[in-house]
Order: structure tokens, then sequence, then C-alpha cells
């Protein structure tokens, strides 16, 4: 081999090494095909929890709940395909902040903490928490949990309220590690998500009791890295786009049939009207 095709080979080898090493270090850039910077243009990569019903979980090995279905919705309005990737919930907002996912969708309260992690789309949804406990606790409202052990999922808000409310949080990483807690005596209630609470109760035969519900104080949004204005946008734009639609409505129905909708909750910018029949 000659020295000069030696040195054309090895500076090509070293610029390719050059822009692969680039390629790994921080977000994406926007381009032509990738208006959104995604990791993989024309694909939206997902973070999301496999075990919490009706809000998020892997049914028959697909990945759906009212949160993935909604957001698959949300994405085919901007031709996006999403690729969903289970997670833990401790772990997802720090995912999204280092750009392993482009988007965290798991029923993500929006509080002011979070914010500092990561950016949040317009509200989609409201939430309860709900009170579980074993059958025959005398445990019935959240008033009675000083100085009990209460499970919680760890960086949820229901870990952020058993803190700010002086109890002992038994911090697991998922909502089964929660439910295993219960059961096996090592907590004596525990804080969830209402829907999943009252699911895990209806499912439980009669072992678990959903004793209480009270209303979350914030919606829930889908979680982005910060530095991204022109995906924020295009999420909360389609967002509008599938209420008004009626899909929003429709999947409210779906996995929240007979849930009332609290009258000053407007999901999305607000400025969308809700058909009539979610709305009641």
């Amino acid at each position: 081999m000659s020295t000069k095709r030696f040195r054309v080979i090895t500076a090509a080898v070293a610029a390719l090494a050059a822009a692969v090493s680039l390629s790994a270090c921080g977000p994406t850039k926007a381009s032509a095909d990738n208006p959104y910077a995604l990791q993989q243009p024309g694909t939206l990569r997902v973070g999301t929890l496999t075990d919490a019903p009706p809000n998020v979980y892997l049914k028959d090995g697909k990945f759906t709940g009212f949160d993935n279905d909604l957001l698959v919705a949300v994405a085919a309005k901007l031709h996006l395909k999403v690729e969903f990737v289970g997670t833990d919930f401790s772990a997802l907002l720090a995912q999204v902040k280092s750009s392993k996912f482009d988007l965290g969708s798991s029923s993500i309260t929006i509080t002011e903490a979070r914010k500092k992690t990561v950016d949040f789309t317009n509200g989609y949804d409201f939430g309860y928490f709900g009170l579980d406990v074993p059958q025959g606790s005398p445990i019935r409202s959240f008033d009675q949990l000083k100085g009990k052990r209460v499970a919680v999922v760890q960086g949820t808000v229901q870990d952020d309220y058993a803190s700010k409310n002086g109890l002992d949080p038994v911090r697991v990483p998922d909502y089964n590690s929660a439910l295993n807690q219960l059961k096996a005596g090592t907590a004596q209630a525990w804080i969830a998500p209402a829907e999943i609470g009252e699911k895990t109760a209806k499912d439980s035969g009669g072992k678990v009791v959903l004793a209480q519900k009270q209303l979350s104080p914030a919606p829930t949004a889908f979680a982005i890295a910060h530095g991204n204005p022109k995906l924020l946008a295009a999420l909360n734009k389609a967002l509008d786009e599938v209420i008004a639609d009626g899909t929003w409505s429709r999947l409210q129905a779906q996995y929240y049939p007979g849930r009332t909708i609290p009258a000053d909750f407007k999901p999305g910018s607000g400025t969308v009207a809700v058909p009539a029949k979610a709305a009641s």
C-alpha cells in the first residue's frame, strides 16, 4: 500500500471516529429530516412503566394504558412512530434529562421540583391519591397514617406527600414492590395513584381494600429534556388536536369508565372544548 493511500485511509478512519464520538455526546441536533432532534428520526423513544394499569402497563407484550395510547395518538398527529421502553419511575426523569429517552410517559405529576430536571407538556389528565390497606385494617383515611409504615414508589408525588406529612415511608422502585410490601405486612398502607390502587384492590380478591381517595395537587403530563422548544410546542399542539377530535374523550371512557372529570380541569392548553359527553 502506498504511503499516500495509507494516509487517506487513516484520515478517513479518524474522521469517522470523530463523528461517532461527537454523536455520542449530548442531545441530537435538529436537522431537515429530524426537526424535533430525536434520537432516531421519525421515532419517539419513550420511557414508561410495565406495571401501573390502567395508566401505563404491559399487556400481551404491548405497552398500553391511557397515557401510552394517548401518546401514540399525539405522535401520529406529528407523523411519528413510538418506541416504548420499560424502566423504573425512580430513574425515569433522570433518563429523560440525559436523553436516554426522548420522552417520559407515566402519569407524571407536574411539580416545581421536577421542572428543574425536565420540561413538561401541557397537562393531559388529573388524578387522585389512593390509600390501599390490607383487608381488615383499621386504617380508613389518610389522617390515620401517622406512625404507620407506608409504602410509596420512590420519586413519586406520593413519596413527596409522605415526606411532607411526616409519615414513615417504605420506598420501593415500582408498584408491584409496593403491593408486595402490603401483602407481606412490612407496610401497613400503600399510597398510590388512585386508579392503580383501585384496580389492585379489585384484582386482589378482597385481600386489599381501597380505603380512601383524595385529589392530587397538580395535573399529569409528558416529560421531555430541557432545551427542545420545537418538540414541546409540537406535542402541545398535537395534544390539543386529539382532545378536539374526541380521542382524549374516548380513551377516558375506555380506561376510566364512570369517572367524573372535575369541572375546573381543562386538558391541554385549556382552549379546546372537550366533547360534552366526556366533560359531564
